[in-house]
C-alpha cells in the first residue's frame, strides 16, 4: 500500500478586522482554544459548535500546540481590544441609574 503523504492547509482564515476563524466558520480560534484549555475534546467541542467539522477542530488544536506562544499572545491582545471597548462603552454610557431608568420608563407605558 502506498501512502501519500501531502502537507495539510491548516484550518484558519483570517477576517479583515483580524479575528482568527476555524474551518470557514464563524467560530474564532479563541473559542476554539478556551474549550480546549477547560478540558474539552475536540468531539466535545463540535458538539458545542456544530458548524464546525472535527478535523477543522483537531487542525486547529494542532496548530495551537505548535504556536502556542504566538495563540496566546493573539488571544491576549484580542482580550486586552475587548477591554478597551468595554472601558469606552461603559464610558460612553454609564451604567449608574439605568436599571431604575429601564423600570421607569416600562411602568410610564400605558
Amino acid at each position: 500500500m502506498n501512502l501519500t503523504l501531502e502537507p495539510e492547509t491548516v484550518p484558519l482564515t483570517r477576517t479583515a478586522e483580524g479575528v482568527i476563524r476555524v474551518g470557514g466558520t464563524r467560530v474564532p480560534l479563541d473559542t476554539v482554544v478556551y474549550a480546549f484549555r477547560n478540558g474539552a475534546t475536540a468531539e466535545d467541542i463540535v458538539g458545542r459548535f456544530p458548524s464546525l467539522k472535527l478535523a477543522d477542530v483537531y487542525g486547529a488544536i494542532a496548530y495551537y500546540l505548535r504556536h502556542t506562544a504566538e495563540v496566546d499572545a493573539y488571544i491576549a491582545a484580542r482580550e486586552r481590544e475587548a477591554d478597551d471597548l468595554r472601558r469606552e462603552a461603559e464610558a460612553r454610557f454609564p451604567q449608574e441609574g439605568l436599571k431604575a431608568k429601564l423600570l421607569a420608563r416600562q411602568a410610564a407605558r400605558p
